[in-house]
C-alpha cells in the first residue's frame, strides 16, 4: 500500500524549466528534488528557531553552563 500522497504545485515556467534541468543533471526525479528542497527548508527553519532561543537565553543572561544536560 502506498503511503505517499500526490500533490500539485504551481511554479513559473522559468522555475519549472530550471527544476527539470536540475533533476535531469542530478539523475533524480522531480519528486526527489522537491522533497529534498523541502527537507532542507524545514531543517533551516528548525535551526532558525534554535538560534532565536539562544539569543533570547543570552539576553536573559543564561549561559550554556546553566543548562542541565538531558
Amino acid at each position: 500500500m502506498r503511503t505517499a500522497k500526490t500533490i500539485s504545485i504551481s511554479m513559473s515556467p522559468e522555475q519549472l524549466a530550471a527544476t527539470e534541468q536540475l533533476a535531469k543533471v542530478e539523475h533524480r526525479t522531480m519528486s526527489e528534488l522537491i522533497r529534498e528542497a523541502l527537507r532542507r527548508y524545514q531543517q533551516e527553519k528548525r535551526w532558525e528557531k534554535i538560534v532565536r532561543y539562544q539569543a533570547k537565553a543570552k539576553a536573559q543572561g543564561i549561559q550554556e553552563s546553566d543548562v542541565v544536560p538531558m
